[in-house]
């Protein structure tokens, strides 16, 4: 035996694990078990950057608004009718439009709920009017922003939970996956087409390295918006008195609790003028929000909050009147290290802070994101299946995951566009109509896992992916034949959030359409049968002088061999 074999043989003992095994394992384990809930997080997330255009999409009767309304002349407006709207409110706050939002975004407190109600009442107001806006009931893109964390159909706590419990395992990935790799920068430039797994490699590796700062920048920030739920020892250590608790919400929220009415009747100071004060000091477009706490009562408080507008922070900045005569009570423009650091990486991770520009570099990097987890789901199925016994008739751990694949990844694409579908085609006077938009994105998704389950793999992707391509270009077509807003006058009015949103559709169901007939022309290569070299016969007497020079030189090729592999 030589040196080398010597060394890397211990008879009795299997040779050590390195740490990139381990961690190869851990990678892709963690991705795996949530993965296909991380890909519906992701891809939820990534459409919520754009939220804003695509609830003004889903109400089509509202004017395109080519000039955003001063604030200081909406909030009367508003204020007048939400009298009408939610008497006997203790609280109502006024989200005030901007250049993506063509509608005030009105909440109250409900003084007695009924049973079963919910505490808050919601409504949106046309800015111009003062009245309540007369379009389709919808939640907008509002919904794909809650679904990223917190799901539907289940208590929001538990629903945040499990979000913050799948960013977990999603972090553990993204280290894992780090470590795991040797070639880090190399991977960002190798992609080989047409080689079935190493394919699926390259494409997860240069997704993973191309987007890894803005990965693990949106999953830890993802975190530290949920990290008084899931971390709150800290600050129950820190904050006992509820006094010290009030200090901190202070710190890290604007929100102000109404507190409880004098019952004295008082009327409400302009609104208007107190709007003007807070322009003066921080400029006429940088309204975001005006609450009203106990309207019509002497205790009444009216708090003017800052917009998300090119500051990366949401630690709270607003301006604190007494509500009855208009005086300037306390004006908060600075919070300390601790929140600000907070409002920071919450900031960052909602990307409101940016313009056209940087919500699309979030959107295109996000985007990346997504296919990262779905390559990497993929890519387990396609990895396993060359060393099934018979790939025609898996074990029913590998369909499972398949099938669920298919369904978390195909069938969402068509699930989110039936939401839009629903949105044009239900009867505007449909009772709950807005929940209606939303049973049809899961009957859809469900209907495409059992499509799954019943189709061979192969042909339940082409299928679903072509289902997908045609749900996401005829929706411009639906737009025609149900509203008066094609896409050609949205174009020729300069009407972006129209326009904009169809004709990334059309370029999404370009994507569909290139992933069906890739997947179509996939042909996996045969699994390569193993040799397996015939018994010699026994040697005679006769042949011992040619096996012996062949012995000879075999050994003088292994020797020369392994002179050439040392270093």
């Amino acid at each position: 035996m030589t040196a080398i074999e010597k060394k890397n043989s211990k008879p009795g003992k299997p040779a050590a694990r390195g740490i990139r095994q381990t961690m190869s394992d851990l990678h892709i384990w963690a991705g795996l078990l949530v993965g296909w809930i991380l890909y519906a997080m992701f891809l939820t997330g990534t459409v919520s950057y754009f939220k804003e255009e695509i609830s003004q999409w889903m109400r089509p009767e509202l004017a395109h608004q080519a000039v955003v309304p001063d604030p200081a002349e909406v909030v009367p407006r508003i204020a007048q009718e939400m009298q009408q709207v939610a008497p006997g409110s203790n609280q109502w706050s006024l989200g005030m439009p901007d250049a993506r939002n063509n509608v005030v975004s009105a909440f109250w407190r409900i003084a007695k709920p009924e049973k079963g109600e919910r505490g808050f009442g919601s409504a949106v107001f046309d800015p111009q009017t003062g009245q309540k806006v007369a379009s389709r009931e919808t939640v907008g893109g509002e919904f794909f922003y809650r679904f990223h964390f917190q799901f539907h159909y289940m208590p929001v706590l538990w629903a945040r939970w499990l979000a913050s419990f799948c960013a977990m395992f999603m972090l553990v990935a993204i280290v894992s996956g780090v470590i795991t790799h040797k070639k880090i920068f190399v991977d960002f430039f190798t992609f080989r087409g047409g080689k079935g797994q190493r394919s699926w490699l390259d494409a997860h590796n240069a997704l993973s390295v191309f987007g890894l700062p803005f990965h693990a920048m949106i999953t830890y920030t993802g975190l530290v918006t949920l990290m008084t739920m899931t971390m709150p020892w800290a600050s129950t250590a820190a904050f006992k008195t509820q006094a010290e608790r009030q200090a901190m919400q202070s710190e890290i929220s604007a929100f102000i609790p109404a507190g409880k009415p004098s019952g004295e009747a008082a009327p409400l100071a302009p609104l208007g003028d107190m709007v003007r004060q807070a322009q003066q000091r921080w400029g006429e477009d940088r309204i975001g929000r005006v609450t009203v706490n106990n309207a019509g009562d002497t205790s009444a408080r009216v708090i003017v909050t800052y917009g998300d507008f090119e500051r990366v922070s949401i630690s709270p900045k607003y301006m604190l009147f007494e509500g009855s005569t208009g005086k300037l009570l306390e004006v908060k423009d600075q919070v300390g290290a601790a929140a600000e650091t907070r409002g920071v990486l919450y900031a960052l991770h909602l990307g409101r802070f940016g313009d056209t520009t940087v919500r699309w570099l979030y959107f295109l990097t996000s985007l990346a994101g997504t296919a990262m987890v779905g390559t990497g789901l993929v890519m387990w199925t396609v990895k396993r299946r060359t060393k099934l016994p018979n790939p025609d008739k898996p074990y029913f751990g590998f369909w499972l995951v398949e099938r669920l694949n298919i369904a978390a990844i195909a069938g969402l694409s068509i699930a989110m566009a039936a939401m839009l579908w629903a949105n044009r085609l239900l009867p505007l006077e449909m009772e709950k109509r807005s929940d209606w938009e939303i049973h049809w994105f899961f009957i859809l998704w469900g209907a495409s896992l059992v499509w799954a389950m019943l189709r061979p793999a192969k042909r339940a992707w082409v299928e679903l992916l072509w289902a997908g391509c045609a749900a996401l270009a005829l929706l411009p077509v639906v737009n025609v034949l149900t509203t008066d807003r094609p896409l050609w006058r949205s174009l020729i009015e300069g009407d972006w959030v129209f326009s904009g949103l169809e004709l990334s559709l059309l370029a999404l169901a370009a994507l569909h359409a290139w992933l069906a007939v890739r997947t179509w022309r996939h042909k996996p290569k045969p699994k390569p049968q193993r040799q397996v070299a015939p018994r010699p016969a026994p040697a005679r007497a006769a042949d011992v002088g040619a096996v012996v020079p062949s012995a000879v030189a075999n050994s003088a090729v292994i020797a020369t061999d392994l002179q050439e592999a040392r270093p």
